[in-house]
């Protein structure tokens, strides 16, 4: 690895080195400095060759670290390209000024340089330096931004193909044997202990199936449907649970207007229960919330319970990579001494447009 890192650095370095060498030899061909003849090895030359590759190794290099910070704290956008212009030109103009004018004016002498009016000769390298620097940040940040692009199309394809593996993850999961046995096994209890309960039972786990199977084309519904659906789920746990387990929800937006992964709050609760131990005599409880109008909790006390088999925690990194298709905001997780919490956030309803600028 920094073996590799070494090798682009040095490929860097030779890539810059070229360019300046370019520029140097176009500019010495239209103007020439020594005024004594054209020799590479006059004090002229030399002075301004060394120049030109400093000034274009500090801008470049300057640059490009402005460049990288911008896309750590977020995207290279029209407005962070024309801040980090600036930034550059702060450091490049008065730097070149200050060279310029110790090596025409005080120093003149001393370096050895010729030419017939300093004052004119200072104004000409002065502007052409920084032109030359102009170009170079605004190729520079045309670079990186078309390297962002497919940075940016790259993730979208990914998280694209994630998302799908996520989704059809979930509903295949939901439309396991386990779910339905269990929920046939309680059917078959309540046939023999209440037929009016039965019967609604039926009804409920109906809806449920039909509500899995119409969705699974759309990642995204409104959180009315998904809430509507969940009354149902809820429903079943507190039959086939009774009051081992209790579910409470208090979802204080208006639920037509936000939309959310399709069963991911089914998910959550059922995570819930697949982790936790519950009785009539230790209850689990789930309360599912909204955080005004920015996102829904879903909360429930911890009572571990021990698993064959390690976690791996797919029912969570699923909700992740499906948010991470259409929104930046974070899916987070929080675990105390007590309790468990998921808080995800609400999206508008044109997350199902899916916008390249919040995978960046």
């Amino acid at each position: 690895m920094l073996e590799e890192t070494t090798k682009k650095r040095i490929r860097k370095f030779i890539f810059r080195w070229m360019v300046v060498n370019i520029v140097f030899l176009l500019i010495k061909t239209t103007i020439d400095h020594d005024a004594a003849g054209s020799s590479f090895f006059s004090a002229n030359t030399v002075f301004y060759y060394v120049t030109a590759f400093l000034f274009f190794m500090i801008t470049w290099e300057w640059n490009d670290w402005l460049i990288k910070r911008e896309r750590k704290q977020g995207k290279l956008n029209l407005k962070s390209s024309l801040k980090i212009f600036l930034q550059t030109m702060a450091i490049l103009v008065p730097v070149t000024a200050l060279v310029y004018y110790l090596a025409l004016f005080p120093l003149k002498d001393a370096i050895g340089i010729q030419c017939e009016n300093s004052l004119v000769q200072f104004m000409s390298d002065f502007l052409r330096a920084n032109l030359i620097g102009c170009t170079v940040t605004f190729f520079n940040l045309f670079y990186f931004s078309m390297k962002q692009k497919e940075e940016i199309e790259q993730q979208f394809n990914d998280l694209k193909r994630e998302m799908t593996v996520s989704k059809y993850a979930s509903l295949k999961s939901q439309i396991s044997p386990h779910f339905l046995f269990n929920s046939l096994n309680t059917l078959t209890s309540l046939m023999y202990e209440d037929r009016d309960l039965a019967s609604d039972f039926v009804t409920r786990l109906a809806s449920t199936y039909r509500y899995i199977l119409d969705n699974k084309e759309h990642d995204l519904v409104s959180l009315e449907k998904e809430l509507g659906f969940l009354d149902s789920f809820i429903f079943m746990m507190d039959v086939r649970h009774k009051k081992a387990v209790k579910i409470e929800l208090d979802v204080q937006v208006d639920r037509e207007k936000y939309v959310i992964p399709t069963l991911s709050l089914q998910m959550l609760v059922e995570n819930a229960l697949k982790h936790n131990l519950y009785s009539k005599e230790k209850p689990l409880h789930i309360t599912i919330s909204s955080i005004e109008n920015e996102a829904i909790v879903i909360k429930n006390n911890l009572q571990r319970r021990e698993l064959k088999e390690p976690t791996t925690k797919m029912g969570l990194q699923n909700i992740k990579k499906r948010y991470a298709f259409y929104t930046n905001k974070p899916v987070l997780i929080r675990e105390e001494a007590d309790f468990f919490e998921v808080i995800m956030p609400l999206l508008g309803e044109k997350a199902t447009k899916m916008n390249l600028k919040a995978i960046s």
